[in-house]
């Protein structure tokens, strides 16, 4: 039985939503640090910035990845905290193997550790406030 907040999906999940999802805008991740990060994601990850935007003292910062952006903020520090448990991005590089030994010189702390799940080999990392980011590597399709 649903019921509070839920009550009335049942009713919603009948009629045919308009909302039609083109692509992820965006993935961002809240940052109490903006120098730190921009030093984490433009100097380890070696990102490049696409647009930057301040208001009164606060930093929004893109980075275009293929089709997406990863954005960093510290414009919301109230109501949106930087956690290691919540939701993370997976950046696919280009050389798995490479990437690794980069992140390991710069003392980048692992929270999985280097692993090849058959079909994609995954990383799991920090950034300096505690995001978690997945570096990511596809396999080519067998076929």
């Amino acid at each position: 039985m649903l019921s509070g907040r839920f009550a009335n999906l049942r009713s919603v999940m009948s009629t045919a939503s308009q909302v039609q999802v083109t692509e992820i805008a965006f993935t961002g991740y809240p940052v109490t640090d903006i120098a730190r990060a921009r030093a984490f994601y433009e100097t380890v990850l070696n990102l490049k910035v696409s647009a930057h935007f301040e208001h009164e003292g606060r930093d929004w910062v893109e980075y275009d990845i293929g089709p997406g952006t990863l954005a960093v903020t510290n414009m919301s520090q109230e109501m949106w905290k930087p956690a290691s448990d919540g939701p993370s991005a997976a950046l696919e590089v280009a050389d798995f193997a490479a990437a690794i030994e980069s992140l390991r010189a710069a003392n980048v702390k692992f929270t999985v550790e280097p692993m090849d799940t058959g079909v994609c080999q995954l990383a799991v990392v920090h950034d300096p406030d505690g995001n978690a980011i997945a570096i990511h590597k596809r396999k080519p399709q067998q076929g």
